[in-house]
């Protein structure tokens, strides 16, 4: 191993609230792990794992059940939040407001980065959207 993040989990109040949201928003498909409150996800094609074990674009993960209380909106970052690479931030972002998430940090374009928004999932978990094309249709990198 090269020291690669090969996992993510999401901790969720509500589970089966959060695996409608990103299984509806981005995808995501889901399998509860035996009677545990823990389901497993598949990111989909080209993730880690989904190519005999072979490191690929993305990686899957994980969602558990919250063992305390959700984090509080405007409270600091305590601990990591995963940031997807999509086509589209702009439909994804107005979709995911659809789905009850919640505006972090609306879409916008970074100069040599691309265009990236934040958004707070339904139980206040934040995460990212990125592309690197930016609003005008060029690459950024």
């Amino acid at each position: 191993m090269a020291n690669l993040v090969v996992h993510f989990e999401i901790h969720a109040s509500e589970p089966q609230r959060l695996v409608d949201f990103y299984s509806q928003l981005l995808g995501w498909r889901f399998t509860q792990f035996g009677d545990t409150p823990y389901w497993v996800i598949d990111t989909g094609e080209g993730a880690i794992g989904n190519v005999a074990g072979q490191p690929g674009m993305g990686i899957n993960g994980g969602l558990t059940q919250r063992q305390g209380p959700p984090p509080q909106q405007g409270a600091p970052i305590n601990g990591c939040n995963i940031v997807v690479g999509v086509d589209d931030v702009d439909a994804l972002f107005a979709r995911g407001i659809e789905l009850g998430a919640t505006e972090a940090l609306p879409p916008e374009d970074m100069e040599g980065v691309g265009r990236g928004a934040y958004l707070h999932d339904p139980d206040g978990n934040l995460f990212g959207l990125i592309t690197p094309v930016m609003s005008d249709g060029t690459q950024a990198m």
